[in-house]
């Protein structure tokens, strides 16, 4: 069972377990018009054990002649382009009690501006396409990191991840481990430390990545996370 941030921030408006590794037999669409919507997420499907819950602006949704109560069509769809899709994960509701139970090593710390050295230390040893892609930052709403021998080996940070004008319970994730580190639970230990803060100052932890990313799926599964759906979102442009 997922928080009420998360069904609630999706507009789910059922109770239901972690979305398995494969589709359940398909439901009808859930189509949400929602103004609130900002431009560059106009459309966005979210699928959740084979559920379809399309959200679209009105503007959208008056071009494609898509309505509440509507099943949406391949063919309606066709003028758009969307982005290839993400799992999205989220931490249960038994395992948000474990992880604020969880003894933080001393090894690990929020970061802040006094790592400014470390983490351009560790920014120049990462692989440039990790730092593209999950866009670990430190001057980010929070951010977390594991050391070894004073020197900063995995860095995670967060900020509030918000797909409509309003504000977002959500803070979505990202984590970078360098190489020579990795398979050492550094990456486990700095996600779990971070979450457990989201936690407490009342934000809900989202952790993103790739249908086809076997690391960091594994990384998800062992900080904890479990599959809510996989998300597309509108191509910019």
């Amino acid at each position: 069972m997922f928080s009420p941030r998360v069904t609630n921030h999706w507009q789910v408006d059922v109770a239901h377990a972690p979305m398995s590794d494969e589709n359940e037999t398909s439901a009808p669409d859930t189509v949400i018009v929602d103004p609130t919507l900002s431009d560059d997420h106009s459309l966005s499907i979210l699928t959740v054990n084979g559920r379809r819950i399309i959200a679209l602006t009105p503007q959208r949704a008056e071009q494609l002649a898509i309505a509440p109560g509507d099943t949406v069509t391949a063919e309606q769809l066709a003028p758009i382009t969307l982005n290839d899709p993400d799992h999205i994960f989220y931490l249960p509701l038994d395992e948000q009690a474990n992880l604020t139970s969880d003894a933080v090593q001393p090894t690990t710390r929020q970061l802040g501006p006094d790592d400014a050295v470390a983490f351009e230390r560790f920014a120049a040893e990462a692989p440039d396409d990790d730092l593209d892609e999950a866009f670990v930052e430190l001057d980010h709403w929070l951010v977390f990191g594991t050391f070894v021998d004073g020197r900063l080996v995995a860095a995670a940070s967060m900020y509030p991840w918000a797909l409509t004008t309003g504000a977002s319970t959500l803070a979505d994730l990202g984590v970078i481990t360098l190489p020579e580190f990795r398979g050492q639970g550094k990456a486990r230990a700095t996600v779990r430390a971070m979450s457990a803060r989201a936690l407490e100052l009342g934000y809900e932890p989202q952790y993103r990545c790739q249908l086809d990313n076997a690391a960091s799926i594994a990384l998800a599964r062992k900080a904890g996370f479990a599959l809510f759906g996989d998300w597309q979102v509108i191509v910019d442009g």
